[in-house]
């Protein structure tokens, strides 16, 4: 070791070696904070895959001021109604991922989120790495394109801009469609709003690791399953997804070769200007608008997001101005499928 004034990384040779330049490794500290995180991964008791599912109510207080849930609708007052999923189509094209009842288990079961075990996850090895070798990737005109993931804090506006994406080019951009164990309502067709399946089936695939993420709500499962991402990138099509940020791990392999960006929150006087007129949802008040609470929780998690995660992120977007952001998003997408870019070493190797 030639220097440690860094904390993340120190400078070192290996011995025997008459390398004129020094190598990075992970410093101690570093090292045993990814070693926590590596057994904070792991199952404490029964096994994720095998635990029975256990109702909402019997595991979130709703009193508890922490369990706050932000969803947010940016850009109109619109009561929300929790009994009916909106419809939404777009030249024709409808727009899978985006019915309410999708979005809000997702955010109601953020801090209760069950996800496919990591610890029989194929990928769970990329925790116990501090770092990764990586090389210049081109993607060919035959290959699929890359899966472009999205991920940032509630509120932010994640999902805003995934469904302008998909707006502005449905016929090039699309979502995945869940699953639910929920019955088809009138006017649903099988494998447009969902995916709609057993409990049996879906607890058969999640115990496979199928599910990126899922969860319950209303008493019926819901789940994002890579089977889904893959059919959207064999059509031809590109997959853009957001996920929460330890569910980013699941997708790390060499079929989807994720792009993953970063929508950050802009500062405390921008994120009142543009959130003045957006509504949320809590465990307390139905559609009320954000108090100054609300949005520092917004800017501290988006905050504490870039600190934890920063290091599986290609590209960052600060989400100052809708409009902008969707633009910005447009150019950085094309740039991930079209140029050249760095990816992990491992994305490339051929199966042996």
């Amino acid at each position: 070791v030639v220097d440690q004034s860094d904390g993340q990384w120190w400078q070192a040779r290996k011995l025997p070696c008459g390398a004129t330049f020094a190598g990075l490794i992970p410093s101690a500290s570093m090292l045993k904070s990814k070693q926590r995180e590596q057994w904070f991964c792991q199952p404490l008791q029964v096994h994720t895959c095998i635990r029975p599912f256990i109702p909402a109510d019997h595991e979130e207080d709703p009193t508890h001021a922490d369990d706050k849930r932000i969803i947010t609708d940016l850009e109109n007052n619109q009561e929300i109604n929790f009994d009916e999923d909106d419809y939404d189509f777009t030249a024709g094209v409808y727009l899978a991922g985006f019915r309410r009842s999708f979005r809000l288990w997702r955010r109601t079961w953020y801090k209760k989120r069950r996800q496919s075990c990591t610890s029989c996850s194929p990928n769970s090895n990329v925790l116990s790495s501090p770092y990764e070798e990586v090389a210049l990737y081109q993607r060919l005109p035959q290959e699929s394109y890359r899966l472009i993931v999205l991920i940032g804090a509630s509120g932010v506006g994640v999902n805003e801009l995934r469904k302008r994406l998909i707006k502005l080019n449905p016929s090039t951009f699309q979502g995945p469609v869940p699953y639910t164990t929920r019955p088809m309502k009138e006017g649903e067709l099988a494998g447009r709003e969902y995916h709609f399946v057993t409990k049996e089936l879906f607890e058969y695939m999640l115990c496979n690791n199928k599910f990126v993420e899922y969860g319950e709500g209303k008493g019926h499962m819901y789940g994002m399953s890579v089977d889904a991402v893959e059919e959207v990138l064999k059509k031809g099509q590109m997959c853009i997804i957001d996920v929460e940020p330890p569910s980013v791990h699941l997708l790390r392999c060499r079929n989807l070769k994720p792009y993953v960006i970063f929508i950050k929150a802009p500062n405390q006087e921008r994120l009142r200007q543009t959130r003045r007129n957006a509504r949320i949802i809590t465990n307390y008040a139905i559609n009320r608008a954000f108090t100054v609470e609300d949005l520092l929780e917004l800017e501290e998690t988006s905050q504490m997001i870039e600190a934890k995660y920063k290091q599986y992120f290609d590209s960052t977007v600060v989400n100052d101005d809708l409009q902008d952001a969707c633009m910005q998003l447009c150019s950085i997408i094309q740039q991930a499928q079209n140029e050249p870019q760095w990816i992990p070493v491992s994305w490339l190797r051929t199966d042996e």
